[in-house]
């Protein structure tokens, strides 16, 4: 006759209590704890981005700031004041798009986020004025300068006054900038905006070329 095997006494199942988790013999385990803290600070976080992200796809394009726009975003949202502006100024919407999101990097600079102007434009005495640090291409090294800029009511008010600008020319050269107006192409405007002196930067005709080519500019250019 087979002998029955003993059976084992069942331990007492163990109920989880969280402050067992935090508290062993009486120690606080901070390692734990710091673990804690830091999943419900990210947590925290991730839902406020969410939020965020949520209020931004329900805010519509054209309520947007223009620093809060994508590139192409950017674009399609100044290009058609910049194809009027050409109508009236003559300025190639490729040269006012792409100088624009340039010098302003894409509206994301303090100069054009809170002060309206995308175009790096400065103040002359008596003008509504900022002054702020820039960088200078002067005796053929980069160095650091404050400067005093032109303010805005908006961006449309800078486009404008930016055409206005290559258009007429300067005070003491009402002809500065003639290269950029009567231009064959935009590569010929680009020289003329440097040849006109309006950057010290030796790569700035590279650069607004670059710009226009490889966002399409040109498209935009009326004929």
């Amino acid at each position: 006759m087979a002998k029955r095997k003993k059976r084992q006494p069942r331990r007492p199942k163990r109920n989880f209590q969280l402050s067992h988790f935090f508290v062993k013999k009486g120690r606080l385990q901070w390692p734990r704890v710091i673990v804690l803290v830091v999943l419900i600070l990210g947590v925290a976080v991730w839902q406020t981005d969410m939020q965020h992200h949520e209020a931004a796809a329900q805010t519509p394009t054209a309520d947007l700031p223009l620093n809060q726009l994508t590139r192409e975003q950017f674009i399609a949202r100044i290009a058609p004041e910049a194809q009027n502006l050409q109508t009236e100024y003559g300025v190639r919407a490729s040269i006012s798009i792409a100088q624009a999101a340039l010098e302003s990097d894409w509206g994301r600079s303090e100069l054009a986020a809170k002060y309206n102007n995308f175009f790096g434009v400065k103040a002359s005495p008596g003008m509504p004025s900022v002054t702020l640090a820039t960088k200078e291409y002067v005796n053929d090294e980069w160095v650091t300068i404050n400067a005093s800029f032109r303010t805005y009511q908006d961006w449309r008010a800078s486009m404008d006054d930016h055409a206005y600008l290559l258009a007429h020319g300067t005070t003491d050269n009402a002809q500065r900038y003639a290269a950029v107006i009567y231009a064959a192409d935009y590569k010929a405007a680009a020289q003329g905006l440097v040849s006109g002196g309006y950057a010290t930067d030796p790569g700035y005709a590279t650069k607004i070329v670059q710009m226009i080519e490889t966002y399409h500019l040109n498209q935009y250019d009326v004929n």
